[in-house]
């Protein structure tokens, strides 16, 4: 039982543990391998490594709250999904444009066989893809790129190397978060949805897939 794993528990892993829980419920995506900003380099998240060695505590708190947690060890994600389909984020119709094509550029970083489970690319990349593929006709607005794009910061899909939001030569990280996010399987329906006009997508930001 839950309850006998948690009396075992510190006091002070007990704070921590009500911490990382409503962090993971409010990012939905936990990565093990962060872009620390201060050392402009990768660092491993202690976020990560909590949950990981709490995690049947952690799962079956949440299971009782219709809540399943995902490990993925591979990629390094934890993922918080609601079993009932609630806590729904709506994104609008820029920001899951963005998703999708930060999605491609993320698969084709994998296809060139690449160690790295992130990948990096620039505003201005992002934008020139959006335009190749018709999904716009003129760049969009600095307002549309810092709200949509910091949404997805928001949940630690892709990180701000440096720059501003609005400025072409901006790099972006782009986690293995994005591949929970945007299954294979999902890439073509949901190119087929981007492309009917005045149609914004709805995304789950727990079960985000959906």
């Amino acid at each position: 039982m839950w309850s006998e794993q948690w009396e075992k528990l510190s006091e002070k892993d007990k704070e921590e543990f009500t911490r990382v829980i409503n962090l993971l419920l409010n990012k939905t995506f936990i990565l093990r391998d962060e872009y620390d900003s201060k050392e402009k380099n990768m660092a491993i998240n202690r976020d990560f490594r909590f949950i990981e060695r709490n995690y049947s505590l952690v799962e079956e708190y949440l299971k009782i709250a219709g809540w399943h947690v995902q490990n993925d060890a591979y990629r390094g994600v934890m993922a918080a999904y609601n079993r009932f389909g609630t806590n729904r984020y709506r994104l609008d119709k820029y920001t899951t444009y963005f998703l999708y094509i930060l999605r491609l550029i993320y698969e084709e970083s994998q296809e060139k066989g690449s160690l790295s489970k992130q990948c990096t690319t620039t505003v201005g990349e992002l934008v020139e893809k959006m335009f190749h593929l018709g999904l716009i006709e003129k760049k969009p607005p600095d307002s549309v790129l810092r709200e949509g794009l910091g949404t997805l910061k928001r949940f630690n899909i892709i990180e701000k190397i440096d720059g501003d939001w609005t400025k072409a030569d901006t790099r972006l990280l782009i986690y293995p978060s994005i591949s929970l996010l945007v299954t294979n399987e999902k890439i073509s329906s949901l190119y087929d949805g981007l492309t009917k006009e005045g149609e914004d997508v709805e995304a789950n930001d727990q079960d985000v897939d959906d």
